[in-house]
């Protein structure tokens, strides 16, 4: 009878065993599943993001950029045919629409991927401050640190551009900042990206329900990135991106 006890508890025990590890597998599976289906949404969210900010990027560029000249050149001619007195008149409404239409197209190459892989990441960061520059900001400046590294993926760079187009956007609506900093620095293992502003700051606990904040956080998991934003109100903002390279 002991001897069938212990066999018989040794297989209630094994089979416990195995149930418990066939259920933790499940489970793990479960887990990742649902991951990479989250992962998958994510993607496909960005992808059509992407594909609406290229759409507007076209439209304002095609459509939008070539009302504004047309109506520039119509200025022009009118000019020439209006007496003197009026004329300063028209040469301020012909230079106002002119800048106009410098700042539309300078905002299409921005929203269109195949711009921005063009002209570079470095570049597209640059051309982004110094459109903000003109906009409102005192300073606008990008710092690199170290030899430049390349992405892993080149459309990695689109979504990294991406989240700081989104950080940018948020210290013009929001911060009432004067300076913007972005800084590269690129490390053997990583890149770590930091933007900063100098502005009214806020406080991280009540932020993080933002609906910008989430799709940064998002945007950052989808290639393997950590995102960090630390605030405090009136003391800015500071945004750091550690990108890894293996």
């Amino acid at each position: 009878m002991i001897a069938v006890l212990v066999i018989i508890t040794t297989l209630v025990i094994i089979f416990f065993i195995v149930f418990q590890k066939r259920k933790n597998k499940l489970l793990l599976e479960k887990i990742e599943q649902q991951r990479a289906f989250e992962k998958e949404m994510i993607l496909v969210q960005t992808e059509a993001q992407e594909q609406t900010l290229k759409n507007i990027g076209w439209e304002l560029h095609d459509n939008v950029g070539q009302l504004l000249s047309f109506a520039s050149m119509q200025l022009s001619i009118l000019k020439m045919q209006v007496a003197d007195d009026v004329k300063d008149k028209f040469r301020d409404t012909t230079e106002a629409l002119s800048n106009g239409l410098k700042e539309v197209r300078a905002l299409s190459k921005t929203l269109n991927n195949d711009v921005i892989l063009n002209i570079g990441f470095e570049k597209s960061i640059t051309n982004e401050l110094d459109r903000l520059r003109r906009m409102k900001f005192t300073s606008a400046e990008l710092k690199t640190i170290g030899n430049k590294v390349d992405f892993k993926d080149r459309k990695h760079e689109i979504i990294v551009f991406r989240i700081l187009q989104e950080f940018l956007s948020n210290s013009v609506k929001y911060s009432e900042a004067k300076n913007l900093n972005i800084t590269l620095n690129y490390q053997p293992n990583q890149i770590i990206i930091s933007a900063n502003d100098d502005g009214k700051g806020f406080d991280t606990d009540t932020i993080e329900k933002g609906s910008g904040l989430i799709n940064m956080k998002s945007r950052a998991e989808l290639i393997g990135a950590n995102l960090e934003l630390k605030s405090q109100p009136n003391k800015g903002v500071l945004l750091q991106l550690f990108y890894p390279l293996s």
